[in-house]
């Protein structure tokens, strides 16, 4: 029987409706539909999936490449009483074991998984036997060569297709260009298209290129300038760092934030933002996934990025509340020059590819044709010391080797300390007996985590140092001695990146690279910074200028820069709509040439009827051929 959406939306989140598509979607999926949601950040992806696999009898699948997000989620889910579990690289195999069993046997209703999870024959096996009532995708452009965040490991969502052929996909995304959506329903086997897509476009957000050599004096007066609360991104982790510094030097309430930090750092400064504490949070693109701070009235980029999709992401985490909000890009000459670079720079020689590849294996200490599905801590600055490598290099290398199906590398994340009783009740009491030393400390331990007989169960030991009256230190030299007595398992804490062996290890010359596919992707990233390069440069309305890339048509939005500067000019966004449908009517009836079309206008109307001309060619609505101007059809377009 399926549970009525409104009311599972109003019992669990206290919503009396669904935010604009959320209910479409919804519907479709309840109804046995393939879905590819296109939503922009903010509006409320995860209600999408959660609230049907709610309604349905079984459990939803959802496949996330974000560990930190996936981890976030489980626990909402679980506050609100629904039962949820994640699994993903850094567990070890036990944990993983019960997790799916509680899915096959248990009344879990979401199961996270990363999708590097859905190759393993544990992960097959036991999806095999679980009820599954829906599959969602989230960051689904992932799946795409065409997209600018291509990951090999989501080719394997096509498996639980084969697997489930009767389960419907719901795929979730807030950037796609029109290749993508085509190529996303391709590779999910998509029983028939069904794109549903919320528009855009923001008309709350006011987008501000601004060419500046002075950054951060134009930074403080952008913040001076435009109250409430902000983030700033910056490329560099120590350039957060600096930047917060000034920041604060100049009186602005100001904090920096990077995946570099501990996971309690990163947790207490990103409360300190939510709460208002902090004004402005300076960071690295590691923030903002899944954080749903609706007043955040600007957001400013400090180095133009390497893809329209990423900066549309970021900048559309300013005014999610709908009220007006800016979002600011400063660039110079020189971030134009770091982008070209860095083309090369992410497409090393294949030489240098194998090369840390053979050094992970050294490192990892993995021989031949072993280390399958096995995770590591990694700390790159000491791999790069161990073996004298370049940090920029290494990183774009393992990049590459986590494209083409090598290894997998998760960003750091936290992960709390956990242990099991590995014997029952009699055996521990009558240790306890005979180590009345130790009695307390099992006592507290066994009184503070419950569960812990034949499963994992989370412990704090800064809670149980608290209790006893002794210091942390102590008290996990007392779980170590209890692990190596064998009587507890005990795994501590872990807040470091993980690196996973995709494939059995390989001799450096037996590594292989797809060359076609690398350049395809090279060619990819070459086209999509060429696009983040005429954003910034052309003078055309930037809100319309993002639209366009993402297959939208638009006229100028009126509250950019550059629609400001041509309102100051005597052009706005009402003149568009006016010279732009005299245009086009007269080019509905014949092919006009540029002069020609000039001359249908007004003498001094010649600037306003070649910068709507540029509008039109932008968008596609009219085409250059041998010499005229025509009206496109909508093939065409």
């Amino acid at each position: 029987m399926i549970e009525d959406p409104r009311k599972v939306l109003k019992d669990i989140w206290g919503f009396d409706s669904f935010r604009p598509l959320q209910e479409d979607i919804i519907r479709e999926v309840l109804a046995g539909h393939d879905v590819l949601a296109l939503m922009p950040t903010g509006g409320g992806k995860s209600v999408c999936f959660q609230v049907p696999a709610i309604c349905m009898p079984g459990v939803c699948i959802v496949v996330s490449p974000l560990i930190a997000l996936m981890k976030d989620q489980v626990q909402n889910l679980k506050k609100r009483g629904v039962n949820a579990l994640a699994i993903f690289s850094g567990m070890n195999p036990k944990e993983i074991d019960v997790a799916f069993d509680n899915c096959i046997h248990g009344n879990v209703k979401l199961l996270y998984v990363s999708p590097e999870r859905l190759k393993t024959e544990m992960a097959q096996s036991r999806i095999a036997q679980m009820n599954v009532n829906l599959i969602a995708v989230d960051e689904a452009h992932c799946i795409s060569q065409w997209g600018y965040d291509f990951r090999p490991a989501y080719l394997e969502i096509a498996s639980l297709r084969e697997m489930k052929p009767e389960v419907p996909v719901l795929a979730l995304t807030a950037t796609a260009t029109p290749e993508v959506v085509e190529d996303i329903q391709n590779r999910l086997n998509f029983k028939a298209p069904n794109v549903l897509q919320k528009s855009f476009t923001r008309s709350n957000l006011a987008y501000v290129v601004l060419e500046e050599d002075d950054k951060l004096s134009k930074l403080e007066n952008i913040l001076r300038k435009v109250g409430g609360s902000a983030v700033v991104y910056a490329r560099t982790r120590r350039l957060t760092v600096e930047v917060a510094k000034y920041l604060k030097v100049k009186g602005i309430v100001a904090d920096h934030y990077h995946a570099g930090l501990s996971a309690e750092v990163r947790s207490q400064k990103q409360d300190a933002w939510l709460k208002g504490a902090t004004r402005v949070i300076v960071a690295t693109n590691a923030f903002g996934m899944g954080i749903d701070k609706p007043d955040v009235r600007s957001v400013v980029h400090l180095h133009l990025p390497d893809s329209l999709e990423a900066y549309f992401q970021e900048a559309g985490r300013a005014g999610r509340d709908g009220r007006k909000s800016y979002a600011v890009l400063l660039f110079n000459n020189e971030d134009k020059i770091a982008l070209r670079r860095n083309l090369e720079l992410n497409f090393p020689p294949f030489k240098e590819i194998q090369k840390v590849y053979s050094a992970l294996g050294s490192y990892f200490q993995l021989a031949v044709g072993s280390g399958e599905g096995v995770s590591f801590d990694f700390e790159i600055g000491d791999f790069c010391k161990n073996f004298q490598l370049n940090p920029l290099s290494v990183h774009s290398c393992l990049k590459v080797l986590e494209q083409e199906g090598w290894i997998y590398l998760s960003d750091a994340f936290y992960m709390p300390s956990t242990f099991r009783v590995l014997v029952n009740r009699e055996q521990l009491y009558d240790f306890q007996l005979r180590n009345p030393a130790v009695d307390p400390f099992i006592k507290t331990l066994l009184r503070t985590s419950s569960g812990a007989f034949g499963q994992f169960a989370r412990l704090n030991e800064k809670h149980i140092a608290t209790y006893l009256k002794t210091t942390t230190g102590k008290v996990q030299k007392v779980l170590m001695h209890l692990h190596k007595l064998k009587l507890i398992e005990y795994r501590p804490v872990k807040e470091k990146p993980q690196l996973t062996f995709l494939q059995p290890r390989v001799s450096g010359e037996n590594l292989r690279i797809d060359r076609e596919k690398y350049s395809f992707r090279k060619d990819r990233y070459e086209f999509r910074i060429k696009a983040a390069i005429s954003y910034v440069e052309k003078k055309i309305c930037r809100s319309a200028g993002l639209l366009r890339y993402f297959g939208e048509k638009s006229g100028p939005c009126g509250v950019c820069d550059v629609c400001l500067e041509n309102a100051k000019r005597g052009y706005s966004a009402e003149d568009y709509r006016r010279y732009s449908a005299k245009i086009l009517g007269l080019l509905a009836k014949e092919p006009l040439t540029e002069k020609e079309l000039v001359e249908s206008f007004a003498s001094n109307r010649k600037e306003n009827v070649l910068r709507t001309l540029e509008y039109l060619l932008d968008e596609c609505k009219v085409s250059k051929q041998e010499g005229k101007i025509i009206a496109s059809s909508e093939k065409q377009v």
